[in-house]
């Protein structure tokens, strides 16, 4: 593995903060394609991604969110786009599929130099009869679930320094 690609691991956070300018259609169009790279189940392609950059949408979604969670806050940290993850139910691992999917975003947006925060609540938000209505208005089949979604844009703060990895975390058996 190219040490470029190690620097990226190593130094991806999550932000909490976001800058209200949208990013590019390129930047938006990069960390989704790095999404659909993503290994899957046998690689049945199961996960399903919407991309949300509309205003309206993008406080109803955090609205939906905000109820499951018992807040009045945005749970999206007011990123201007958040890329919801779904699985098929079909799929024999969904939310380890949609999982990757997740993980191969924030690292393709990190690596552009966007930031992003894996969200979570998005199977409670989209078994709702408002969420059930959002998926069949964007074309989804019925038989999916909700894996977590990204904010995703330009970072506003400073991203945190990792910490430091734990002793024993793993363990190399020859």
């Amino acid at each position: 593995m190219g040490t470029d690609m190690l620097q990226v691991i190593k130094t991806r956070r999550s932000c909490r903060k976001y800058k209200a300018e949208q990013i590019s259609d390129t930047e938006l169009k990069a960390v989704l394609e790095a999404g659909t790279y993503a290994p899957t189940s046998r690689g049945m392609q199961s996960p399903f991604i919407v991309a949300v950059q509309n205003e309206k949408l993008l406080r109803k979604l955090a609205d939906m969110n905000a109820r499951v969670m018992g807040t009045t806050s945005n749970p999206y940290y007011d990123a201007p786009t958040y890329v919801l993850v779904f699985a098929s139910l079909e799929s024999h691992n969904p939310v380890q599929d949609g999982s990757c999917v997740l993980e191969n975003m924030m690292l393709a947006a990190h690596a552009i130099g966007l930031a992003s925060c894996w969200i979570h609540r998005e199977r409670e938000m989209f078994e709702t009869p408002e969420g059930k209505d959002l998926i069949r208005e964007w074309g989804l089949p019925d038989n999916i679930i909700g894996i977590g979604a990204l904010a995703l844009g330009y970072p506003d703060a400073k991203l945190l320094e990792p910490k430091p990895r734990k002793d024993g975390y793993y363990r190399v058996i020859k």
